[in-house]
């Protein structure tokens, strides 16, 4: 496990989040030694859908009207559909995510996490994997979709589901830990 002390991460998440895809990854993030931060539109708590039914509730650290993505070296995008749906459609959320684009840090988006990033012009050329149901989006926003367990591209760290959550935590702290990537993301936004 690769050392994460000093590094920032920003978890992007809202209502409806998938459970595991938040606090197992950022519980690997933790012991790796990062600061991590769960910003969100709403203040107080966020609840998590937990496969089938409404889960537990996390506490927001940082409202995204409050939070400086400069503030940080990394982002985590946790999956689930009710979570990105909403983030897509919020311009607040959009333009926090396309600073991570345009600086060419470290992302990690799981499930249907890289919603999100269509919507900030991040994955365009970029090799990628997601829950099935996003690889036509995927594809017609310019990535290339492939079927795996985990998938990195020049600092982007992309998985599928729950299960892959292992492999996608291991590689996210092996991004974060080298950090910025230089000229990583096509720009693809005006």
């Amino acid at each position: 496990m690769r050392n994460l002390q000093g590094k920032r991460v920003a978890i992007l998440a809202t209502n409806g989040f998938e459970q595991s895809e938040l606090l197992e990854p950022r519980k690997a993030l933790d012991a790796a030694g990062a600061t991590t931060e769960l910003i969100s539109p709403e203040s107080g708590k966020i609840r998590a859908w937990n496969l089938k039914d409404w889960g537990t509730e996390v506490p927001v650290d940082v409202t995204l009207r409050d939070a400086k993505p400069q503030d940080y070296d990394a982002l985590m995008l946790p999956g689930g559909v009710m979570n990105p749906d909403k983030l897509r459609m919020n311009a607040d959320a959009v333009n926090f995510v396309r600073h991570f684009v345009d600086e060419n840090k470290p992302i990690a988006a799981i499930c249907h996490g890289p919603w999100t990033l269509i919507e900030a012009g991040g994955v365009k050329g970029k090799t990628m994997t997601s829950w099935p149901s996003l690889k036509t989006d995927l594809i017609n926003a310019g990535a290339k979709w492939v079927d795996q367990q985990v998938v990195t591209d020049k600092g982007l760290v992309t998985s599928r589901k729950p299960d892959d959550i292992p492999a996608f935590s291991e590689k996210m702290i092996e991004e974060i830990a080298e950090g910025k990537h230089a000229g990583a993301f096509a720009h693809t936004h005006g």
